[in-house]
């Protein structure tokens, strides 16, 4: 977190929290979301500017109740998360970076859902790939140790009982890749993706 930012919590330590006006979408994206946005339900406009994106990336933090938010100055601005509360992506430098530039440089767990949505986890950080890089993964993913084609994930991913030992191959290690219902995603990793104000 940024010195500025912590200067200024300590100058003006009772300013309210922000809900609902900053989003995450499931490309790495960070979203503003007027009011109008928050009344509709749509995802908002996206932060073009590199400084203001680097400067959220660099003061995104999360509480205890597994709430994810930006500190902005005095303030806490509560982020609301379309998939996880990070996004990865391929990058041909770093092999695997997070939307806040951080690269991933060993894995710890892989996680995919029914839909295909492809869950990494390293150093505590629980991000989806971006859908955009996927193919790029599936040329990770090992079936039994082979090459895996699209048809044979799909068989995999759509029987629960199949007993095929799904992996993903990187420089480092092997990973296991294990199965995750979507609507599963939030509890099992302990995050909330549309925080609202603590009652009392």
């Amino acid at each position: 977190m940024d010195d500025i930012v912590k200067q200024a919590m300590n100058k003006w330590p009772d300013v309210p929290y922000c809900y609902g006006w900053l989003a995450l979408d499931g490309r790495g994206a960070w979203r503003m979301r007027n009011e109008r946005v928050q009344q509709t339900g749509l995802l908002g406009d996206k932060i073009q500017n590199p400084a203001m994106r680097a400067f959220i990336a660099r003061n995104y933090a999360h509480d205890k109740r597994g709430c994810w938010f930006f500190q902005n100055g005095p303030q806490r601005v509560y982020v609301n998360l379309s998939s996880t509360p990070y996004v990865a992506h391929t990058d041909p430098a770093q092999g695997f970076v997070l939307h806040t530039g951080e690269p991933i440089s060993l894995l710890d767990s892989a996680w995919i859902t029914e839909e295909g949505q492809l869950i990494l986890v390293a150093n505590e950080k629980v991000a989806q790939v971006d859908d955009r890089d996927m193919a790029e993964f599936l040329n990770l993913f090992r079936m039994n140790g082979e090459p895996v084609g699209d048809e044979r994930l799909l068989e995999w991913l759509v029987d629960p009982n199949d007993q095929g030992r799904l992996t993903i191959v990187t420089a480092s290690r092997r990973v296991p890749v294990q199965r995750i219902a979507s609507k599963d995603i939030a509890t099992h990793f302990g995050f909330i993706r549309e925080p609202q104000p603590a009652t009392a």
